[in-house]
């Protein structure tokens, strides 16, 4: 591919919510642009950028893919982007690389849930956008109260730049409005036409629109609007560019996706209004020290792992080196990959502001800064939300257990919303994501892509055991069979500690159980402690004191008096009123105005403790403490709510007594199992 330079470039992401189509508006791109020699679709598994196994299997966008596009002598780098909430990490990466997003809307379904999440991402980053909306083919599409509900939603900035010609089956074609041409669309070709009598009025009406929109992106442009005078095509094309690049101006196009209707007046627009790098960041981009952020990483089944890159400042030349500046390693690369979907092409270089990949990067993540040593400064990283549904996963046969944690690792490498832990006290492999379908996937790719069986279950609550009350108790371990026998005994008292998880004192006097022992005694105790009395759970918040004992010339031992203490502390801490405690984990929400009594009322049912609500920008964010045993499937439940408009994060906090009835099921319910497997 040929080397565009950094005023030429347009990095573009584009958004919306699942199924408004924003795949096939790529592959409509992609199509006008001379790449492809037919239009694929979603339905069907052809589309370019929709290429991945679990990607055409359920027809949705699970990875974001860059298409580029060469259109007007400008190469617009398009990141196609998955729509629903579970993926939203990749809308992150994209995010981060891009300079401006293209928001698809449903002509029918209008402003949905994640075109919301979206656009409020969009506004925290004050990136440019542009607006499609698509599907104007369909049955009940109605561009004008889609345009409305944008309107009252995002304000007036929003102005529409084409208008459509003719509605759901008799759509034909659009109206360029800053252009007054209209065009006519057979087979994707777009034929110039007279603008239909009946939107000369409409045309009128937004063309002044886009004039008061444009003499707000300029002050000199402005006062002469002010003064009635009317502003010339070119002025107004500045005063819009200037309020594009500040999101003062969104432009709203229409279109069918499919039927390629309405696609090249918005790739021109792109083009002439879409800022630059160089309109973003500046003209100094060009020179300085080489600098580049990773923004995105994948494991290509031909070509190895694959880093995708936006370089910040100065020129990336293939076959040469780099140093990590997060990492602080010089690494080695070959050819710089230019990716549409999953093929790719070369380029001898990249200039500042475009993307491309590099494979085989030895030490390489989502987030580095790779640059020159030295020079490069460390660049901001990409923020991922913390994923919040977890399962516990089992390898379904032995042999794939080590193969298991391999592969899952490598995708935890590729996701950042993904993690994976082994919980020591429960003995699981714990896997937790963004949602049901995000962990759907992952274990679906772990068998068609490793070829890893897991099944996967709730992860269990790591209880605790501890102890309210104090007692003492006295055990002998004796023993004589012939030759040397066993002897240990102690008498020991138990306490409640909640300074800490155990402390080991001793109070004897006259050498009743002399010093050597003692830390055979502690040692019994810690062990016995790792499985309680009540459920089997580890107990902590317990003080052990030895406060009496004896001991055998010849028959005492070490293990004697560590089996006496271990025996002495199970009968002892039954004594002391033992009970189960749980997790408590602090949460917020954060949650629009309108949902916030039925979250309150979930999280009450879930014997949580609301602790306050407090405002942060259009959210409310309730703050509580809950049981983790009753939050494990809180991000479905959240989802299901606030229809996906609310997100949480949770921390563990500390640890409470199990309410009497709920512990006493639990502790029965281990009682049976233990009946069992005896």
């Amino acid at each position: 591919m040929k080397v565009y330079t950094s005023k030429q470039l347009r990095n573009v992401a584009i958004l919306s919510h699942g199924g408004a189509g924003k795949t096939s508006l790529t592959e409509a791109m992609l199509f006008d642009a001379g790449h492809t020699t037919r239009l694929g679709k979603t339905d069907d598994g052809t589309t370019v950028t929709d290429y991945l196994p679990e990607e055409i299997k359920r027809q949705v966008t699970v990875s974001t893919t860059l298409a580029p596009v060469e259109w007007k002598d400008c190469k617009i780098n398009v990141l196609d982007s998955p729509g629903y909430a579970d993926f939203i990490g990749e809308v992150k990466s994209a995010m981060r690389a891009c300079d401006g997003i293209i928001m698809v809307v449903d002509a029918v379904g209008g402003v949905e849930v994640m075109t919301e999440v979206h656009w409020e991402a969009a506004d925290e980053k004050n990136l440019p956008r542009f607006v499609f909306i698509n599907k104007l083919d369909r049955e009940n599409a109605d561009f004008q109260k889609v345009l409305d509900e944008l309107r009252e939603r995002f304000g007036t900035k929003v102005v529409p730049m084409t208008l459509p010609i003719g509605a759901e089956d008799k759509f034909s074609g659009v109206v360029h409005i800053l252009q007054n041409k209209a065009y006519s669309f057979d087979g994707g070709k777009a034929t110039e036409i007279s603008v239909p009598a009946e939107l000369a009025g409409e045309v009128e009406k937004y063309r002044d629109s886009l004039m008061e929109a444009a003499a707000e992106g300029d002050d000199e442009l402005l006062m002469k609007y002010l003064d009635g005078e009317l502003l010339s095509d070119e002025e107004i094309n500045a005063g819009l560019l200037a309020g594009v690049k500040e999101a003062k101006v969104i432009p709203v196009y229409c279109g069918s996706a499919t039927k390629n209707i309405g696609i090249q007046p918005l790739m021109d627009d792109v083009a002439n209004l879409m800022p630059s790098p160089v309109d973003v960041y500046g003209e100094d981009i060009a020179g300085g020290p080489l600098t580049a952020i990773v923004f995105k990483t994948l494991a290509d089944p031909f070509v190895g792992k694959l880093s995708y890159l936006r370089v910040v400042k100065g020129t990336l030349k293939s076959d040469s080196s780099v140093h990590n500046i997060t990492k602080e390693k010089d690494e080695r690369y070959g050819a710089l990959l230019v990716p549409r979907g999953k093929t790719q092409d070369n380029a001898p270089e990249a200039q500042a502001g475009d993307i491309v990949a590099i494979a085989k990067f030895l030490d390489v993540s989502i987030g580095d800064t790779l640059g020159e040593k030295n020079k490069t400064e460390l660049q901001d990283g990409v923020e991922f939300p913390e994923p919040t549904f977890s399962v516990a996963v089992n390898a379904k046969s032995r042999n794939d257990e080590d193969k298991m944690a391999g592969a899952i690792n490598k995708m935890v490498e590729e996701d950042p919303t993904l993690h994976f832990v082994k919980n020591p006290e429960t003995k699981e492999s714990v896997l937790t994501g963004m949602g049901e379908t995000h962990l759907d996937i992952v274990i679906e790719r772990l068998k068609t892509k490793y070829s890893v069986e897991v099944t996967t279950k709730t992860p269990r609550v790591p209880y605790r055991e501890t102890i309210r009350g104090t007692g003492e108790n006295e055990y002998k371990h004796k023993k004589q069979s012939g030759g040397h026998g066993q002897y240990g005994h102690v008498k020991m008292r138990f306490y409640p500690y909640p300074e800490g998880d155990f402390e080991f004192a001793e109070t004897i006097f006259g050498g009743s159980v002399p010093k050597n022992y003692h830390p055979a005694v502690e040692k019994g105790v810690r062990e016995v402690m790792a499985e309680g009395v009540l459920a089997g759970y580890p107990m902590t918040q317990i003080k052990a004191e030895l406060f009496d004992g004896s001991y055998h010339d010849v028959d005492s031992s070490e293990m004697s008096f560590k089996i006496a203490a271990s025996q002495c502390f199970k009968k002892g801490v039954e004594k002391c009123k033992p009970v189960l405690m749980e997790p408590i984990q602090y949460v917020e929400v954060h949650v629009p105005d309108q949902y916030m009594g039925d979250i309150i009322s979930d999280l009450n049912g879930k014997r949580g403790r609301i602790l306050g609500m407090e405002p942060h920008g259009k959210w409310q964010v309730v703050k509580a403490m809950a049981p983790l045993s009753e939050m494990y499937r809180y991000a479905i439940d959240l989802k299901s709510i606030t229809q996906g408009r609310a997100y949480f994060n949770m921390n563990f906090d500390h640890y409470e007594d199990v309410p009497g009835m709920i512990a006493q099921g639990i502790i029965d319910e281990y009682q049976k199992t233990r009946e069992e497997k005896d």
